[in-house]
């Protein structure tokens, strides 16, 4: 199958030069998913999809364009070469645009186990979400079900350019998730819990998923609202990944290169405390973002952004790097049908020492937060307002849980204040242990 995409890949090159492009690259994506959800013991939805779309990107001098397709005949593929060059031949010329050098591309890399050939079919899927399902309705409190749902997906990837680039790997995922609801009413409370894997042998039981959800959603009930003031606020480990994300929204090369970030001007600066560390691996075995090179064909590498809490590097992609006079990091990403631009990986913070429950008890009263609601921030300023909800903290232990507030600062005042808890547990691809914010301003009723 690689080499017929391979051969896809070069005939979209060979086509693109043809009819004028000086430089080019394609990427095919062939793969298949199965999605299931259930409701109430009955399947609500299933969605099978199965497709192979191939993006061409074309450069004619510094002016590029980017156009896919699924159909990939002949025909198909010369429509679109010929498309993208006269799309390229319109555009205005970019100066920081054009693919790797050949001297700049992987040659070889390592693998890094992220797929699996043991993929669950649509009945061990259907029962999968079934059993999380029924585990979270046997929680005492629970009145209903959210929903169930369960997921695979199998996926090719290869990437072709005219600078003598050829690679491609293969990504599996499988995913489970139960929402349930808790109480009656006007006065009913929903949580939710999930996991997420390459491998299926690494998937969090169905009754373990459902269950936690329903326990979740049950604590929740009683919520009660509290007056504003400035606490501590602890971020569960859940939702402390979302700190990190802003984080990295605010290093990217394009942001930087924009001058878009309250950041752009702290490389090198202390922003954390002293031991804080943040990686970003991109060959993190089974890591759900693991990549062995990016959009771009350069090799990936563990990338420090944070070392004893300094700020040791932007994310970059060849354009962004090229614009800010530096090198790229690997850290290019791209959809079919448009140009590279910096992301993220694998991304973890770094645990601390203490427990969660060590640091509830050092705080003695404060705001536990279990969910956020919003958008996020203002990434050129650096302010900081989420909705939120969780559990009031009393004599260092949950004392009763709390709804409708909101919490507000200056992401800079956050990065600098936090500390971390010893729990990181890896659920996606960006996280993070609880993390404790000294003095947050909350504003309740």
């Amino acid at each position: 199958m690689t080499k017929d995409l391979l051969k896809l890949a070069e005939t979209a090159l060979s086509r693109a030069k043809h009819f004028g492009a000086t430089a080019a690259d394609a990427l095919v994506i062939d793969g298949h998913s199965l999605e299931i959800g259930v409701r109430e013991g009955s399947i609500e939805n299933l969605e099978q999809s199965e497709a192979c779309e191939i993006g061409l990107r074309v450069l004619v001098g510094q002016s590029s364009a980017a156009i896919a397709t699924s159909k990939i005949d002949a025909a198909g593929i010369e429509r679109i070469a010929e498309q993208a060059v006269a799309m390229a031949k319109a555009a205005p010329a970019d100066p920081y645009a054009g693919i790797a050098a050949a001297n700049e591309i992987a040659k070889d890399w390592a693998p890094l186990d992220i797929a699996g050939d043991a993929l669950p079919d649509a009945t061990r899927l259907r029962d999968m979400a079934l059993t999380a399902e029924a585990s979270a309705l046997k929680v005492k409190g629970v009145s209903k079900s959210g929903g169930a749902g369960a997921s695979s997906s199998d996926r090719t990837i290869l990437l072709a350019a005219s600078n003598g680039f050829a690679g491609s790997y293969r990504r599996t995922g499988v995913s489970l998730s139960a929402t349930a609801i808790a109480g009656e009413g006007t006065l009913m409370e929903r949580d939710y819990d999930y996991s997420s894997v390459i491998h299926l042998e690494d998937l969090r039981k169905a009754e373990d998923i459902g269950h936690e959800a329903g326990l979740r959603a049950a604590r929740r009930l009683g919520a009660r609202k509290v007056k504003s003031q400035a606490v501590p606020v602890i971020y569960d480990n859940r939702i402390a990944a979302s700190l990190v994300g802003h984080f990295l929204s605010a290093i990217m090369g394009s942001a930087i290169a924009r001058g878009t970030s309250f950041l752009r001007d702290r490389l090198g600066s202390q922003l954390f405390a002293k031991g804080i560390e943040i990686l970003d691996d991109p060959r993190r075995p089974r890591g759900l973002a693991s990549r062995p090179f990016d959009a771009e064909g350069i090799a990936t590498r563990p990338l420090s952004l944070i070392e004893d809490g300094v700020l040791k590097s932007w994310i970059l992609d060849l354009g962004s790097a090229r614009q800010l006079g530096l090198k790229t990091t690997g850290h290019a990403a791209r959809g079919l049908a448009g140009p590279p631009g910096p992301s993220s990986s694998n991304v973890h913070l770094k645990p601390g020492e203490a427990s969660l429950a060590d640091m509830m008890k050092a705080i003695g009263e404060g705001f536990y937060v279990t969910e956020l609601i919003g958008h996020g921030p203002n990434i050129v300023t650096g302010d900081y307002s989420r909705g939120a909800s969780g559990y009031w903290i009393e004599n260092g232990e949950i004392a009763y849980p709390v709804s409708e507030v909101t919490l507000a600062g200056k992401l800079a005042d956050i990065f600098a204040k936090l500390v971390p808890a010893n729990d990181l547990t890896f659920r996606t691809a960006i996280n993070a242990p609880s993390c404790l914010i000294e003095g947050m301003t909350l504003g309740g009723r």
